[in-house]
């Protein structure tokens, strides 16, 4: 049965934050009109362990995980002492922390393509800084890329949302897809000595075909450019060395946030020496680059993750989620489907032609938050979701799904959906 429970507090703050907050929220992916306006909580006061609590006390077993950020869980408690400490302490001084050489040597030991570290706060900072090393060691302007990179002028000119980007810089960017080799050599091949890397997530959900990414690596190198992996979505949940090592492809440059230190905002730039040291004349300096709260809470992960099976566990719960909804989905007789790897998934839902269906993805959310599960865009999993939350949550699934299949039936979808449908945060366009 689906839980009594208000949203009240969430409406009313989010009636505040219109008022005097640009579209509402700092990030995109957490707007309201991302998930079933109207039914869903839209703020979050607290978190423990793989459970979150809105502001009007509803309790939630979470899969978001903070968009891929929780990575070990909420308010976990040895990152939570290693903060505290720092706190008190100081988090920011006149002169360098050490822990930015402690995090560095951790670092490089652990990812396959790291010799010289840099540190930042948002992956976007991360991937411009490799965008802009790229072009400076090779002394080329145009980057080739696959997949999303971040809110910054260079790549965001590729979206539908481009307004006050110079229109110049559309010259500069080419983007090629996933799996279709061809569609990057058509782009060294129409830019001849021009291309100063190839920036890409090495996956999301589909995972590289016929050694894909072994032909970018080939093919970048072959013309000269740098490859560059970001793997802000990747990163640790692939191994503490990432979907690099997991994948044995090393690139010249890759690019890590989110899970790296649990939560704590922090993001980094790693490369070869030869190209981070040959750039002298690249200006790269920011005042909160070095902050040591987030350098702890980084520390105290990868010390966790040596200790425990931590990405054993996540692949574990992962792989008992997606086995459960694909069989309950068949089961129940909706076609939707969880795709991706274990840690990172995408739910699709699809009409009776086979095209995505934003009602029957909206009822789905709708009968799942009632039963005390956050689900979003994206599955993520963290180390304290435990074998009982996920049982919990399938639970909630077939509930829903059956739901689906009575309206689907009963062609009364649209009366049953309470609130506005879910929408998508725009990714990329081709060009």
């Amino acid at each position: 049965m689906s839980q009594t429970r208000s949203i009240h507090n969430s409406l009313e703050l989010w009636k505040r934050a219109t008022k005097v907050i640009h579209t509402g929220t700092q990030t995109a992916s957490k707007n309201p009109d991302q998930f079933v306006q109207g039914v869903y909580p839209i703020y979050v006061q607290r978190g423990k362990g793989s459970h979150v609590f809105d502001v009007d006390g509803n309790e939630y077993i979470d899969y978001p995980c903070a968009l891929g950020a929780i990575f070990l869980g909420y308010g976990y408690k040895p990152v939570v002492e290693a903060i505290q400490k720092q706190a008190e302490e100081g988090v920011i001084f006149s002169l360098i922390h050490p822990l930015e050489v402690e995090l560095a040597e951790l670092l490089v030991e652990a990812i396959p393509g790291a010799e010289k570290v840099k540190f930042f706060k948002n992956g976007a900072d991360a991937t411009n800084a490799a965008v802009r090393i790229a072009r400076a060691y090779t002394g080329r302007e145009k980057i080739a890329a696959c997949g999303y990179h971040g809110w910054q002028d260079w790549y965001i000119i590729s979206s539908e949302k481009n307004k006050g980007v110079p229109k110049v810089l559309k010259e500069y960017l080419h983007k090629f897809e996933y799996n279709k080799i061809e569609t990057l050599q058509k782009i060294f091949e129409e830019n001849k000595g021009q291309i100063a890397a190839v920036i890409m997530e090495p996956m999301t959900i589909d995972e590289p075909q016929d050694n894909f990414l072994g032909k970018v690596r080939d093919l970048a190198r072959e013309h000269g450019a740098l490859l560059i992996f970001d793997e802000m979505v990747t990163g640790f949940r692939f191994g503490l060395g990432g979907a690099q090592q997991h994948f044995k492809i090393t690139p010249d440059l890759s690019c890590f946030g989110k899970s790296i230190a649990n939560g704590m905002p922090l993001s980094i730039t790693v490369g070869k020496e030869e190209i981070m040291s040959k750039t002298e004349d690249l200006f790269m300096s920011t005042t909160f680059g070095g902050e040591a709260a987030s350098l702890a809470a980084a520390v105290a992960t990868i010390k966790e993750m040596k200790q425990k099976d931590v990405v054993g566990h996540i692949w574990k719960v992962g792989a008992m989620f997606k086995e459960g909804y694909n069989s309950l989905a068949q089961k129940v007789g909706v076609n939707t489907q969880s795709n991706g790897t274990p840690p990172l998934q995408r739910l699709s839902f699809k009409d009776s032609s086979g095209n995505a269906s934003a009602e029957i993805k909206s009822l789905f959310l709708q009968e799942t938050i009632k039963r005390g599960v956050l689900l979003g865009n994206v599955v993520f999993f963290n180390y304290s979701h435990s074998e009982e939350d996920i049982k919990k949550t399938l639970d909630a699934c077939e509930a829903a799904l059956r739901i689906i299949k009575e309206a689907t039936e009963k062609g009364n979808m649209k009366e049953l959906i309470e609130g506005k449908l879910a929408g998508e945060v725009f990714r990329q366009r081709a060009q």
